[in-house]
């Protein structure tokens, strides 16, 4: 995954303004209405939005409303990681949540083993061009890209084992308060790395002219 460092964001901000806002409000959209796709499958939930789900069965609240909360409070955990936030990083806070719900009044619950995996085929993918197009917008990452992120800068863990503690940890919990772990779960973990793997390589703005690269977060 590719990071923009944050005191390189201005300059970042600066050049192709249209496309980078553009390509991330998109992608923050089709992130969330795939979130909610996934949700009408029933054959479960990446890790996050298995957490956002037992969190949201609990709470009594939208999946659309524990997501935009717990985004904040993940931005909260920032502060003593020294991690400074992107225009993306916000816009990722406030818009993923309600567009999820947004989607999960539109698509209707999958009925029939075939629909199901059809929903889950669409989902996974889609969350990966998503991912593509706001991440490589090179804006900011999301509040959970972060905290790995945060981990890596300030402890010196490993990205890929800071996200795969934090995310088993989540998963958990999640499933503990009730969201649905199943095949798509196993799924949405085997494949989605590969898939934001290419998506970003096609979707990636150019850092601008001049300007120190972006880190790739590993």
């Amino acid at each position: 995954m590719l990071l923009v460092p944050a005191r390189d964001l201005l300059t970042v901000v600066r050049d192709r303004p249209v496309r980078r806002t553009a390509q991330l409000l998109v992608g923050l959209v089709l992130f969330g209405l795939a979130a909610a796709l996934l949700l009408r499958s029933g054959l479960g939930l990446d890790p996050w939005n298995v957490f956002g789900q037992g969190l949201a069965r609990v709470a009594g609240l939208s999946l659309g409303t524990t997501t935009l909360l717990l985004s904040f409070v993940v931005l909260a955990l920032w502060i003593p990681l020294r991690q400074a936030p992107g225009l993306g990083t916000l816009a990722n806070a406030v818009i993923i949540g309600p567009v999820i719900d947004l989607g999960l009044r539109i698509f209707p619950t999958a009925t029939g083993l075939l629909e199901q995996v059809v929903f889950v085929v669409v989902s996974i993918p889609l969350t990966a061009f998503a991912s593509g197009l706001y991440v490589g917008a090179g804006l900011g990452p999301g509040p959970r890209d972060g905290l790995m992120t945060g981990l890596h800068r300030r402890f010196g863990v490993p990205i890929w084992a800071a996200r795969c503690s934090v995310e088993a940890t989540v998963l958990l919990i999640g499933w503990l308060l009730g969201g649905v772990v199943g095949v798509a779960t196993v799924l949405f973990a085997v494949t989605i790395g590969p898939l934001v793997h290419v998506a970003l390589r096609r979707l990636s703005v150019p850092p601008p002219p001049g300007a120190p690269g972006q880190q790739p977060a590993h």
